[in-house]
């Protein structure tokens, strides 16, 4: 009888909270027009979070708005 391997569970990553310095400076790079890529690399967020935190702070991202 053949034994089938389970393949191991992937982590997730740890959600970071966003801080008041987080969001000055998405504030900031929304202003400038920073091309979003830059901003995630920056900030190591995905570009989904920064996406979904601008919305609800009710400001535009990247330089194609």
């Amino acid at each position: 009888m053949e034994l089938l391997s389970v393949p191991a569970k992937k982590k997730r990553p740890a959600r970071r909270e966003w801080t008041a310095s987080d969001v000055k400076t998405l504030r900031k790079h929304s202003k400038a027009k920073t091309p979003i890529e830059k901003i995630s690399k920056e900030t190591k967020r995905t570009i989904g979070a920064l996406r979904v935190k601008a919305s609800q702070l009710g400001i535009g991202l990247g330089h194609q708005r």
